[in-house]
């Protein structure tokens, strides 16, 4: 994208940019509203008509203009309605943009993104892998709980996508689901656990991701993929490399024992050896034990490592080489956590390397050097020249850098460092410079050889000019001097004659803290310093007016001829201090050293108390106990805890089973498929192993479900139809590309091919145990047809157990009402072979039309559907009347609501029902029928609406003027509201001659339908064809009340305006029959709007447990009414 031209003007340029004005052709028409000093109203004014032009082109440069603007910062949400109604765009390019924009403002615009959801919900099976994709990102970012079921079959279905973008997406968007609904979790651990199978490299990071968000304590799902990851791990991503790698680290680190066990063992056993080099006498037998023991250990039990742990290591380290920064630090913790020592040290080499990178980049990673330097010292020596310090270094670099040259330091370098330290002393940055003087006194501390010159070299600081390097050197040689006092007094003196120049708080703190603990060692000198300091004590810092109080309370006790009227003095002024620290340490002080009468038994130890032998500080490190933290992790930098960090486990004591990380070899399978037929699946497969890779993927999956799913070709249309939708499920792909009747001629073809196998399979079906358990009626059926012909006659017993097994709900009744509509004319045995033989023929000759032949032995489709349809309505002896209008209509009874109260409206009440009759003057509204009641002593007048407010689509047909309502009556009017199938509120003013009313009318999701007569067949036939993303299943629990047919009839109709669909009858089978124990009940309406339709299945099982199902494509209105219709049934 190139802006427009370069302007002189700055001001002219600033407001070029803000517009996204550019030099392509198209956007020559909008230059006059894009004028240099346009007001932001008029740019988007301007963007506005573009989008709602008729041209492509211009719709597409808006939106490039739209996706500048929010890159730069600026804030595009007013353009959301004119931008959302592009969203169903054929332009895929335009298309794209306009997710790129919803993705951003989804979550501002809640109301307005939910209208576009069907939208969405139809790209979710576009065949642009994009767009699907695009479309599943925009539908997790509206952050609506009502929406969570709609999201939880987007994310199953996309997880099931053959598209590995479309997967990672899925992957991503669990996530956020996660964060928005975290009770949906176990279900989507389900999900996780299918796409950590996936063997796409694409999909490995993002599943990965989700897990360690949703379910990081569920190792058991790691075990069967672990090999799998380590493998794929160089393929990945970067950013996925990452995850997967920090992932792993805290796997091992449960699975596999600690490679360096032995070496830790030995560590022990050699304590006593450290304590003899650094004494005289002879070895303990106690630690000889010790030793000898530790040997025997690691004689006892040598340590191997586990093939997966080595696998591990193996596969990570090409990663070193990594280009990106953050994939490098991952391994390098891996291995410092992982790996044998021996070992780690190829990471050292990868790490100096990260230190020529950014500065950013070299902060990270010296934090985390400077652990490692702390525990594997020798990893990081032979690179010591990378660690020294430039002058265009940051201070936060130079001091980190200082940290690691500390920590390196041992008797060999140590000269060359101190050398590189008297450089740093120079420098102008006086907090590195403060730095410096402290990592010099932490090498004294650290190697003795070097303490006295490290001390000389400090002494000679304290003349320097700058104020800040020697109170920092005074601190310093305080905790020094602490290890060797009597060896120095001569620098004790020196520093007390500072204290007239030395301002720092700290620095004369230290002072005054060295005089007073060894004022023995400077008797002369102590006495006069206090007393110069109580001149000035009342100008000092508090941190120095403490130190004070405690050089006179130690030369009170010490020498108290001399410092006696000095030490009451110096206590009196702190006993009126403004600090009330300083005034109770006066006080305690007092108490302590002078004892009195009410003075307690402390007094008698005040020496020991104040002059007590204090051990020498031990300057450690900061990054010393830092390496409990996973390297590399936020919480290591901060060196706290942050939130969702997971503790990195300890090494186990005994090695867990390695067996569950093996895997069966199994055939291959597509992942996508249905888990039922899986064995069937495998078995055609050891039978045909001529199919190529992509029939197997897709033509194998399809057959093997017809085969079992599937009737002969005289069934009705209806059960074609649900059978192609079920297969449509396990393969998208054939369902987006593929008509209905080539689907038919492919089964056909299919079946025709695998004709002569067919015993085999059946017998080898019988046999498995899931269709034992499944169907044991169908199998005796099998059996028996076997028995009787040939395959001939086996295909025609397929036709007559022809229910298909997936139809969970189909109860026996309608399993036989289907065997009599294909048998409605019973012929003998013979005619019935010839039948079938020619039904047969017909299949294998024409197929693509699907038209009857003329012979009369075969039963045309038109005939047997027209037949079942006949067996439906003769079994529930309908009459002409079932089909009027007025018996559709649900006997529930009608709920009032109230639109105003009589209080509000002063004496006016006004209640209002959703009458349920069709709306004569408009049949897309929805008929509100109000009632109007005069409670007050005078008549109301002009009753009216005014000021209606409705959301965008909505429509409202005003109830007729009321011109008179007498004082204590009643009237009723009826209007139309055309909700545009949402339950927003019309919001209106109900104005009588004297006041006005503002009022809102709210619908329940159910009064938004309207009932329609549907036969079982055709609600079958419909309800196929609203699978998968339109398909919401509930179980529940039926209320002790709502048990019977009556009772859930009634509670449904009363919640949603929908009609009955009649169920099949058996009264004319012979021999009979009996009615289901559980019955299946079906209701059926379709929106007043769009007239979508609805439909409604509640299945009952045992004990009052029941199945509630509802198929809309109006997704957002499906979930709402699956909450309605269980709350009715199950209070």
């Amino acid at each position: 994208m190139s802006t427009a031209a370069l302007y002189n003007d700055q001001g002219a340029a600033e407001a070029a940019v803000e517009a996204g004005q550019e030099t392509t052709p198209t956007s020559s028409s909008s230059g006059a509203a894009f004028g240099l000093f346009s007001t932001d109203f008029k740019k988007n004014e301007d963007l506005k008509e573009m989008l709602e032009s008729n041209k492509e082109s211009l719709k597409l440069e808006a939106m490039k203009r739209i996706v500048q603007l929010i890159s730069k910062g600026k804030n595009a949400s007013e353009l959301f309605p004119a931008i959302v109604k592009n969203v169903a765009s054929k332009n895929i390019e335009l298309k794209k943009l306009v997710y790129v924009y919803l993705v951003r403002y989804a979550e501002e615009q809640q109301d307005l993104a939910l209208l576009s959801i069907s939208t969405f919900q139809r790209a979710l099976k576009d065949p642009n892998q994009f767009i699907r994709a695009s479309a599943l990102r925009v539908l997790s970012s509206i952050r609506v709980p009502i929406i969570v079921p709609i999201m939880m079959l987007a994310i199953k279905e996309a997880a099931a996508d053959l598209s590995p973008y479309v997967r990672k997406t899925s992957a991503h968007a669990i996530q956020k689901l996660h964060s928005l609904d975290p009770d949906q979790k176990e279900q989507l651990i389900e999900v996780i656990e299918k796409l950590l199978k996936d063997k796409s490299t694409l999909v490995a990071g993002s599943v990965v991701m989700a897990f360690e968000e949703v379910c990081p304590d569920r190792i058991d799902l790691i075990h069967k993929n672990y090999r799998k990851l380590c493998n794929l791990l160089v393929d990945v991503e970067e950013w996925g490399q990452v995850v997967i790698i920090n992932m792993l680290t805290r796997y091992a680190r449960t699975q596999f024992l600690n490679p360096n066990i032995n070496e830790s063992l030995l560590e022990e056993g050699s304590g006593g050896e450290k304590m003899f080099y650094g004494s005289d006498e002879d070895e303990d037998e106690d630690e000889k034990e010790k030793k000898a023991e530790a040997a025997a250990i690691a004689k006892r039990k040598p340590y191997v490592m586990d093939p997966d742990h080595r696998l591990l290591l193996r596969n990570t380290k090409p990663l070193l080489q990594s280009r990106n920064a953050a994939v490098v630090m991952a391994v390098a913790q891996l291995y410092f956590h992982l790996a044998p020592k021996a070992e780690v040290g190829v990471i050292a080499k990868a790490l100096v390397r990260l230190l020529r990178s950014h500065s950013e980049v070299q902060f990270v990673v010296l934090q985390n050097v400077a652990t490692m330097t702390i525990k594997r010292r020798g990893m990081f020596e032979p690179y010591l020249k990378s660690f020294y310090i430039r002058s265009t270094d940051p201070t936060q670099i130079k001091v980190l850098k200082l940290e690691v040259l500390t920590n390196l330091a041992n008797e060999t370098n140590i000269s060359t460092i101190l050398r590189e330290f008297q450089t740093y002393i120079k420098s102008m940055d006086k907090d590195f410079v403060a730095a410096t003087i402290q990592a010099i006194g932490r090498c004294a501390t650290n190697i003795g050889e070097v303490r006295d010159t490290c001390l000389n070299g400090l002494v000679q600081l304290l003349s320097n000019r700058d104020e800040l390097v020697v109170a920092e050197s005074v601190v310093v040689i305080k905790k020094l001097l602490q290890m060797q006092p009597e060896k120095h007094s001569d620098i004790i003196k020196h520093m007390a004659k500072l204290t007239d120049n030395i301002q720092v708080p700290m620095a004369r703190a230290s002072i005054l803290w060295l005089i007073g603990e060894y004022c023995e060692h400077v008797p002369r000198i102590a006495p006069d310093v206090l007393r110069k300091m109580a001149k000035s004590f009342t100008n000092e810092e508090d941190i120095v007016k403490l130190q004070i109080i405690n050089l006179a309370a130690k030369l009170y006790l010490t020498n108290s001829k001399q410092t006696k009227l000095l030490t009451q003095y110096v206590l009196n002024l702190a006993k009126y201090d403004q600090n009330y620290d300083i005034r109770d340490r006066a006080r305690f002080v007092r108490q302590l050293i002078v004892p009195t009468e009410k003075s307690g038994a402390l007094s008698k130890y005040a020496k020991k108390l104040f002059l007590a032998l204090k051990p020498a500080p031990v300057l450690e490190s900061p990054f010393k106990d830092r390496d409990h933290f996973q390297l590399g992790s936020l919480s290591h930098l901060l060196n706290a805890k942050a939130g969702g960090y997971q503790e990195l486990p300890e090494w186990p004591e005994a090695a867990p089973d390695p067996s569950v990380r093996n895997v069966e070899v199994k055939e291959s399978v597509p992942e996508w498929t249905k888990c039922s037929s899986r064995e069937k699946r495998k078995e055609k497969k050891v039978e045909k192993p001529f199919y190529s890779d992509s029939e197997g993927e897709s033509g194998p999956t399809e057959s093997a479900d017809s085969e079992s799913d599937s009737a002969s070709t005289t069934d009705s249309a209806s059960a074609s139809v649900s059978e192609e939708s079920e297969s449509g499920l396990e393969s998208e792909s054939e369902e987006e590309s593929e008509t209905e009747e080539e689907e038919e001629d492919k089964k056909e073809k299919k079946n025709q091919k695998k004709e002569p196998k067919k015993p085999v399979q059946e017998s080898e079906s019988e046999q498995s145990s899931e269709e034992e358990d499944r169907k044991p009626e169908k199998r005796s059926k099998k059996l028996k047809s076997d028995s009787e012909s040939d395959s001939v006659e086996d295909e025609g017993s397929e036709s007559e157990s022809s229910p298909s097994e997936s139809e969970d709900f189909e109860s026996e009744a309608v399993v036989t009402k289907k065997k009599k509509a294909a048998e409605s004319k019973p012929p003998s045995k013979s005619v019935r072979k010839e039948e079938k033989k020619e039904k047969k023929e017909m299949s294998l000759l024409d197929l693509d039309d699907f038209e009857p032949t003329p012979s009369p032995q075969v039963t045309p489709v038109n005939t047997l559907l027209s037949n079942s349809l006949a067996t439906d309505l003769e079994g529930l002896s309908l009459s002409d009347s079932i089909l009027s209008p007025a018996t559709i209509i649900p006997s529930g009874a009608l709920k009032n609501y109230e639109l105003l109260h009589r209080i509000t409206g002063e004496g006016l009440s006004v209640e209002y029902c959703f009458s349920r009759q069709p709306f004569s003057p408009d049949a897309n509204m929805v008929a509100v029928q109000l009632q109007f009641t005069n409670n007050s002593t005078s008549d109301t007048k002009n009753l009216h609406m005014e000021d209606v407010r409705l959301q965008s689509g909505m429509r409202v047909k005003e109830f007729p003027e009321i011109e008179l309502l007498p004082a204590g009556e009643m009237t009723s009017a009826v209007m139309g509201i055309d909700f545009c199938d949402s339950t927003q509120a019309a919001n209106f003013q109900l104005c009588s001659h004297t006041k006005k009313f503002f009022v809102s009318i709210q619908p329940p999701v159910g009064e938004l339908m309207r009932p329609v007569f549907l036969t079982e067949n055709e609600f079958k036939k419909e309800q196929g064809q609203l699978m998968g993303m339109n398909e919401i299943t509930e179980k529940l629990t039926l209320d002790v009340k709502c048990r019977n047919e009556h009772a859930i009839v009634q509670r449904v109709t009363t919640a949603a305006n929908l009609s009955r669909v009649p169920c099949g009858s058996d009264k004319e089978c012979s021999p009979p029959v009996p009615p289901p124990d559980y019955p299946v009940h079906r209701f059926a309406g379709r929106t007043v709007t769009s007239s979508s339709l609805v439909l409604v299945t509640v299945a009952t099982r045992e004990e009052g447990a029941a199945q509630l199902m509802v198929n809309c494509e109006k997704m957002v209105i499906g979930t709402m009414l699956v909450k309605d219709i269980l709350l009715a049934l199950t209070q």
